[in-house]
């Protein structure tokens, strides 16, 4: 198993891409901590590892309040002993629709979902690491944080700065022998495509359908494409790489 005997954060672990890890993650030897807004979802995700007969325990958590990411990180110490990884996958976005219009609420929580929960999780989990003489964070950030297009321009600048301040903790946290990475995928087949189509109503499989075809390899990216890429980068595998940011996007170039 190739994350035997690690323990591992994931945030927004309810839904989608963390669930997907979660599980993932459960399958290869890791204890788990989990977190999401969404009780119910988290609970189900943490009560179908457990079943698996891996570990887990769940927090309720909001990723942008110190306090609430503190607690996150106490709970993995105090049920698991240690922490190996951290993944700051919550996520935010808004529908697509010109940048002036985009509400000031939406701009600050997709900078503070998206940006600030790292600045927490670097603030509460880096003396964790130091004192154990390494770990690692994955980041989720996008392939918008890379190319982006346009009405979602607050989306994008919030996924780049998650692939900046990868690339600048991973130089920094290097001697502490603490890895730093992030995931950018193309759209996904996850619950936040419908935010990205438009909104319920603009969302239907054949919608989909034409967003997975203009992808190279002819489909959407699935949770399970994320959670394989992630595996790698938090498996000993992955000793000598930090600093990236590993596109998971089927060869799409725009």
């Amino acid at each position: 198993m190739r994350l035997k005997d690690k323990v591992v954060i994931v945030t927004g672990a309810g839904s989608g891409f963390g669930a997907a890890m979660a599980r993932r993650f459960a399958v290869e030897g890791a204890a788990l901590a989990l977190c999401d807004l969404n009780e119910a979802s988290g609970i189900a995700v943490c009560d179908d590892i457990i079943a698996s007969g891996a570990k887990a325990v769940f927090l309720r958590a909001d990723v942008t309040n110190g306090p609430d990411f503190k607690a996150l990180v106490d709970l993995a110490l105090r049920s698991h002993g240690r922490l190996d990884t951290v993944v700051n996958n919550a996520g935010y976005t808004y529908r697509p629709g010109p940048s002036e219009k985009v509400p000031e609420e939406s701009f600050d929580k997709v900078f503070n979902v998206n940006v600030k929960s790292i600045y927490w999780s670097t603030v509460h989990a880096l003396p964790v690491f130091r004192n154990q003489g390494g770990g690692s964070f994955i980041n989720i950030a996008s392939t918008a944080g890379l190319r982006p297009r346009p009405y979602i321009a607050w989306y994008n600048g919030s996924k780049g700065a998650v692939v900046t301040l990868t690339k600048s903790l991973a130089g920094e946290y290097a001697p502490l022998k603490v890895r730093v990475n992030c995931l950018c995928p193309v759209a996904a087949d996850t619950p936040m495509m419908t935010e990205f189509m438009g909104g319920p109503e603009r969302d239907s499989p054949e919608a989909r359908a034409r967003s997975g075809a203009s992808v190279p390899l002819g489909r959407l990216c699935q949770p399970e494409d994320v959670a394989n890429a992630a595996l790698y980068l938090a498996s000993d595998e992955a000793e000598f790489i930090t600093g990236v940011a590993l596109e998971v996007d089927g060869g799409r170039c725009v």
